[in-house]
């Protein structure tokens, strides 16, 4: 294989690294005697998702036991808190940095405990649960094995929560991760060839290039190929999968690998990932995948549990717990695909789900910073420059201009999905030397979408010999 050489940028994002935006500034410190008056004269604030996440975060903490979850509201482009205490002040405190409050009766400690009975009595194959801050319950899923004494079971289960804790809804799908198919990242196994997709190119904690994607990709193989009859050029580090999460840290078999902190989006587009973030009920997202190719829709719930039939035992059972639930479509060979934001944040590692791209569906994301916080890697092999909005973002046209919108039909798979060349690790598959994308120090109106100045030559986008890594390759199993 031979490897574009690509210019590193000056720092790399730190586990944890995700600044908090300005967000807090929106939080006053504290209420005064007058405060139920400006309270009640306080209008909402207008913020993006991520100033939004910054603020739920910092609301979580201030309001204790009150905070009974938040959603955001992309129409409105407000922030949602739920409380469930009858103290005004709780109520004047959250009002008065900005959010929407609305008093509910389900705690957030009674929603987990609801959340651990599921596991204890309803942890069957083609389940899953998450909470839903827009209704305060927890929606429960069931893909269509799920039927005659399991299902019982389940609406036993249930029903046995008490009214107004939990729904159930039924899903014409099958939960199972995106193992086959695809075309990214290969390894030879007895029976066959695994294929998988990069999620986001990373540092290793002791300096290595590599690479996030999905864990149950890193527990099928240790030895991994940029094509299908290729030598190894990178290798398992740690994976995780099942359990407390889906994500492996793969490392770069040549130290000297440069891998852009990058998406390929299609269209000959990249997007420059800035910074690991938090998912936020009711964010927009986009999902880069080496099936389907670009695909967008919504966050549906967070620290989300499914119980997948288990590969290597009929009887049993691969749950994994934490992750994001999302509207988003995926398919076989999406597996590991990274889960961003049109504005560079990176938010997950495509897991697995039920549907397709042409009914829809459920899909199921590790977050990043997990990932990160567990590896102790760092995103990147050298991030933005400047993560409060300079540097540079977005290459190409930038997702905020004519960016992720100008990638052809989202819907579509990526231009060659069988030659989509290196897709190691974060970056594009052939982007050529980025090292340039533009001077985008100015990024012009990422908020609005609008247009990003700057939005430079991408030379050598022809050139698909590879990137040396690629985001949105994640693995997936040939079945």
């Amino acid at each position: 294989m031979s490897h574009k050489r690509i210019p590193k940028r000056k720092a790399a994002i730190a586990v944890g690294g995700v600044a908090a935006l300005g967000a807090a500034a929106l939080l006053l410190p504290n209420a005064n005697a007058s405060q139920d008056d400006e309270a009640a004269g306080a209008a909402p604030r207008t913020l993006k998702a991520a100033d939004a996440s910054d603020l739920a975060a910092q609301l979580r903490s201030l309001l204790g036991d009150a905070f009974a979850g938040s959603y955001y509201d992309s129409g409105s482009q407000q922030l949602v808190i739920n409380v469930v205490s009858g103290d005004n002040n709780v109520i004047v405190q959250a009002k008065k940095a900005g959010a929407v409050v609305r008093q509910v009766e389900n705690s957030t400690a009674q929603l987990q405990s609801a959340a651990r009975t599921l596991r204890t009595e309803a942890t069957i194959p083609g389940t899953s649960w998450a909470v839903d801050p827009r209704t305060n319950r927890i929606l429960v899923t069931a893909d269509s094995t799920v039927t005659g004494a399991a299902w019982n079971r389940l609406e036993s289960t249930v029903q046995g929560l008490g009214s107004g804790m939990a729904t159930i809804k039924k899903s014409a799908g099958t939960f199972k991760t995106f193992v086959s198919g695809g075309d990214a990242v290969f390894s030879q196994v007895q029976g066959g060839a695994v294929r998988c997709s990069l999620g986001f190119n990373v540092t290793a904690s002791d300096g290595s290039p590599a690479f996030l994607t999905a864990g149950h990709c890193g527990v099928a193989a240790e030895n991994w190929s940029d094509s299908e009859t290729g030598q190894p050029i990178a290798t398992v580090d740690q994976a995780t999968f099942p359990g407390e999460g889906d994500f492996a840290l793969v490392t770069y078999d040549d130290a000297t690998t440069q891998a852009p902190s990058e998406v390929n989006v299609g269209g000959g587009q990249s997007v420059q990932i800035a910074q690991a973030a938090e998912a936020t009920v009711g964010q927009a997202v986009l999902r880069m995948g080496s099936t389907t190719g670009l695909n967008d829709g919504t966050v549906t719930g967070l620290d989300a549990t499914v119980n997948f039939q288990s590969e290597t035992d009929p009887n049993g059972v691969d749950t994994v717990t934490g992750l994001i639930q999302t509207d988003v479509c995926a398919e076989p060979g999406d597996s590991g695909g990274p889960l961003f934001t049109q504005d560079g944040s990176a938010l997950g590692l495509t897991s697995g789900g039920s549907g397709d791209c042409t009914s829809g569906g459920e899909t199921f994301f590790q977050p990043v910073t997990t990932a990160l916080q567990a590896t102790g890697a760092t995103l990147g092999a050298g991030g933005a420059a400047d993560q409060n909005g300079g540097g540079e973002q977005a290459g190409g046209d930038g997702v905020g201009g004519d960016g992720v919108g100008g990638a052809a039909d989202p819907s579509a798979p990526a231009d060659d999905p069988s030659g989509a060349g290196d897709a190691m690790g974060g970056g594009q598959p052939g982007a050529g030397e980025q090292s340039g994308t533009g001077d985008q120090s100015g990024t012009g109106d990422q908020s609005g979408t609008g247009e990003q100045s700057g939005t430079g030559e991408q030379s050598g986008t022809d050139d698909q010999s590879g990137t040396g890594a690629h985001a949105g390759a994640s693995r997936s199993r040939n079945h």
